[in-house]
């Protein structure tokens, strides 16, 4: 059992599982907002010897080294690579500390939002139909850009409507072209598809100048991603031609600035955050915890 647990901000996790928090710690803190540097990351840290966090805030060494007693970090969201992390995991792992994550509790809010935006594009709702007549998803040609757990629930949703999904990943997948799936190089996948889905990890930039001159014009770009799949300036530039892009959050798209931009189609608001996937989330963090220190909860 922990001595001391801290949350260092919001972690979203429903009621029943704060209160099963206490089964690992003689004393749980949760604070209530987003802490504004290393400074007072660590002096909500204190003496703590578990921390919590989610994915607003990144926990660096900075702070750590601040934090002598700390022996688990949880991360209450995604963790997919040390590299795209939140907390420094390379520095933890050194003191010894272990650190935990997440995966595929939101996915399914995600898929919903790509399918309900495609729709709405393709037939026109609330807006000119992409290619000035309202068609359906059948037969459109669809390239996955990540077919991780989420690119693969979207290739998975788009084949049920009928499109024709083709992808490019690190490796050609078995289950994939099984499945009738094509596994593509990156610059044939966006020559020859007219919707493109980045499903990327944080800080993964696979479009480059020359990636968008391959992508060519009227063209749909949807990005699912924390952070950009894309250089800011080619992909300016290629937003000035007939094309559209598609991010649920302003971290995705990559900035207020572009908010105003008459191609952009943003929604502000991560399409992830479910009820459904706050349940899956708070039962994956309790998992972890009991994992890490033998205590089981019921």
């Amino acid at each position: 059992m922990f001595q001391k647990l801290v949350a260092i901000e919001p972690v979203s996790l429903i009621p029943s599982a704060e209160k099963a928090l206490h089964s690992f710690a003689k004393e749980v803190v949760m604070y209530p907002g987003i802490p504004k540097d290393d400074n007072e990351i660590a002096k909500r840290i204190g003496d703590a010897d578990a921390v919590l966090l989610s994915y607003t805030s990144r926990l660096e060494k900075g702070a750590l080294e601040q934090c002598p007693n700390v022996k688990y970090i949880g991360m209450c969201c995604s963790l997919y690579s040390p590299e795209s992390a939140n907390v420094d995991i390379f520095y933890a792992n050194s003191r010894g500390i272990t650190v935990t994550g997440i995966r595929d509790y939101g996915d399914e809010g995600v898929v919903e939002y790509v399918v309900s935006e495609l729709v709405r594009c393709l037939h026109g709702f609330d807006q000119e139909p992409w290619g000035g007549m309202a068609r359906e998803i059948t037969g459109l040609k669809a390239g996955i850009v990540g077919l991780g757990k989420s690119g693969g629930m979207i290739a998975d949703a788009l084949r049920f409507f009928g499109a024709e999904v083709s992808y490019f990943a690190r490796s050609e997948k078995e289950e994939a072209k099984a499945k009738g799936y094509r596994f593509l190089p990156l610059d044939e996948l966006l020559d020859y598809n007219e919707a493109l889905f980045c499903c990327l990890n944080r800080n993964t930039v696979l479009l480059h100048e020359e990636q968008f001159k391959r992508l060519g014009n009227k063209k749909m770009l949807y990005n699912t991603g924390l952070s950009p799949a894309w250089d800011e300036e080619p992909f300016l530039k290629w937003l000035e031609g007939d094309n559209l892009c598609f991010c649920d959050t302003v971290g995705a798209l990559g900035g207020e600035h572009l908010l105003d931009h008459p191609n952009v189609r943003c929604m502000q608001v991560s399409t992830g955050r479910t009820r459904q996937a706050f349940d899956r989330l708070s039962e994956k963090v309790l998992k972890n915890l009991s994992d890490f220190t033998g205590i089981a909860v019921e």
